[in-house]
């Protein structure tokens, strides 16, 4: 096994000066920590754990809940994206991550009682129903808990900026020409209440009523569901000129309802989607949506999670957005 006096002596440094540097203390030069990294790397150090854990009273083990709501598990391209770069992140940074649920063998625990049997440092929340007992119970005790796309008082939540994005399909819709614009939105949710409040503000700044009738729900990541709601909406007598979908996954029962109805996109009526997965990019005509900074979601809970691991008295809780951006597919026709 190496050790830390091998990679001493491979750089010419002494044991203290190679410790120092594996645990980040600052009074190291940057040229000097660069230098013992990458000799542990190439020798394959990997540290006593045991030791470690015993300095810092941690176990570098990460709880994630993940719930799979929408039953499509790690498929749901934006939850596996955000996944796995807080993966990368958190292995990046030494640690670990446990997935948490309400069973361990046949013993039924609660995601609090879990956690603690795990003995993690901190959870992260990605996909959770919020509002379920035990989520809260998780949430308000002391173990170290960052959400996505959801806030607790004061807990830090990293969020995707979903007004933002709602009201910017919406002002490209109106840059195209389209007064009549419709949104089938998700299931309730924090996330579509945010997109919902986008959506709808877009909508008064820029001077456009929404009839009632242009507002349908269904299921993220059902298909059939927005198949239905599409439906109604081309059945309307004034029906809308463009469509948004909850989400690019879904948005394939919305357009597969429109050439059901033996209408073209975007020449007869115009789609945009939300998630900006490869799915809206590869399909014809390529789908104009709203694409997440999945990767970056991800790394941020990762790394304001540790940060409250390892900075307990110094870390406030925080609101952090994340920005998206625009894909400019091929589904809006400019009809100015």
């Amino acid at each position: 096994m190496v050790s830390i006096k091998d990679i001493a002596s491979k750089c010419g440094v002494s044991a203290a000066t190679v410790s120092k540097a594996l645990n980040g203390q600052t009074d190291v030069g940057e040229a000097t920590r660069q230098r013992v990294l990458e000799a542990a790397k190439e020798l394959g150090y990997t540290g006593n754990f045991v030791a470690r854990a015993l300095k810092t009273n941690r176990t570098y083990n990460i709880g994630i809940l993940y719930t799979e709501l929408q039953g499509s598990g790690f498929l749901h391209e934006y939850f596996a994206s955000n996944l796995n770069s807080f993966r990368a992140e958190s292995a990046e940074r030494g640690y670990d991550i446990t997935f948490l649920n309400s069973n361990v063998g046949s013993q039924s625990l609660t995601y609090l009682q879990h956690a603690r049997y795990r003995q993690v440092d901190g959870v992260a929340i990605m996909c959770a129903d919020f509002f379920d007992a035990e989520v809260q119970e998780l949430a308000s005790s002391d173990i170290p808990v960052v959400t996505l796309d959801h806030s607790f008082n004061n807990r830090t939540a990293v969020m995707s900026d979903n007004i933002n994005g709602l009201g910017s399909l919406v002002r490209y819709a109106y840059s195209k020409g389209h007064r009549k614009i419709a949104y089938i939105h998700g299931n309730p949710t924090a996330v579509t209440e945010n997109r919902l409040t986008g959506f709808y503000r877009a909508c008064e700044e820029l001077g456009l009523k929404v009839p009632s009738t242009y507002v349908e729900s269904c299921e993220y990541h059902e298909t059939v569901g927005c198949y239905k709601a599409t439906k109604k909406l081309l059945a309307l007598a004034d029906r809308p000129t463009c469509i948004l979908f909850p989400d690019d996954f879904a948005a394939i029962g919305g357009l597969n309802a429109i050439r059901d109805a033996d209408l073209r996109i975007p020449e007869d009526i115009s789609v945009m989607g939300y998630d900006g997965i490869n799915l809206a990019q590869v399909i014809s005509p390529k789908l104009t949506t709203w694409q997440q900074n999945t990767e970056e979601l991800g790394k941020i809970v990762a790394a304001k999670l540790i940060e409250r691991i390892e900075n307990p008295r110094t870390t406030a809780a925080e609101y952090i957005v994340v920005q998206g951006k625009l894909f400019d597919g091929e589904t809006v026709l400019d009809i100015n």
